[in-house]
């Protein structure tokens, strides 16, 4: 239920806004030889499509927007297929540099622009050694229930939890290190929403006045509302 408050909560409106607000996204896909590549962002519970070019060949590619303050936007590519990848990142006002390749769209891309999305970077590298050490020990578990060693099993399950509140802590203090930065709150809705409310509250209550405005801001103040309520 959290996770689902949480995605609703980052939803915003579609504000046309004026041109000095404007976002442009250019890049390129290697090995793409024909496809259509959409600029999409939340508008309340569904992504919308801002723009959208045809691509033939590896050509670089262009997209524009409107933007009103930093915010998560997402580049699809159609592939004429039934397969549709997407690379989310954290968009503000100008140019955001996005080079990926066809046959790893997601995975292979390498963003720049926003002060936030270098943020996010880091965070991002950090969380692939957690999620490279939580592939282990599923894979421990695993094998250790195959060979019916209940006591290694456990072993393993108890050493996934404790990795779990180690990357809850690092998220926390990532956040608390960034108060003055949207990847806070964003951080917050994204991978604490499950977690205890204290930390919730924790980064909550360090974000400057500026960021406690933005999107996010309002959104994570809005799920904590929501979830003690509940509570």
């Amino acid at each position: 239920m959290r996770k689902i408050i949480a995605l609703l909560s980052l939803s915003l409106l579609f504000n046309c806004g004026n041109s000095n607000d404007s976002l442009t996204v250019k890049g390129q896909v290697k090995g793409l030889k024909k496809g259509t590549i959409y600029l999409k962002k939340a508008n309340d519970s569904t992504l919308i499509t801002v723009d959208s070019v045809v691509v033939n060949g590896e050509a670089p590619f262009e997209l524009k927007s409107s933007i009103d303050e930093p915010q998560m936007f997402f580049l699809y590519l159609d592939k004429n297929d039934d397969h549709k990848d997407r690379i989310p990142f954290f968009a503000d006002k100008g140019v955001s540099e996005i080079h990926t390749t066809l046959k790893n769209f997601a995975f292979d891309a390498k963003i720049k622009g926003s002060k936030q999305q270098d943020l996010l970077n880091d965070y991002l590298l950090m969380m692939s050694k957690f999620n490279n050490k939580n592939l282990e020990l599923i894979k421990a578990h695993f094998d250790a229930l195959k060979e019916n060693d209940t006591l290694l099993a456990s072993e393993k399950e108890t050493a996934f939890k404790s990795l779990q509140k180690k990357k809850y802590l690092y998220t926390t203090n990532f956040a608390l290190n960034n108060k003055n930065s949207e990847i806070a709150p964003y951080l917050a809705l994204t991978e604490l929403y499950d977690a205890n409310i204290k930390l919730l509250d924790t980064i909550n209550n360090v974000l400057t006045k500026e960021v406690k405005s933005s999107l996010y801001g309002k959104n994570l103040q809005q799920l904590i509302e929501i979830i003690k309520t509940e509570e």
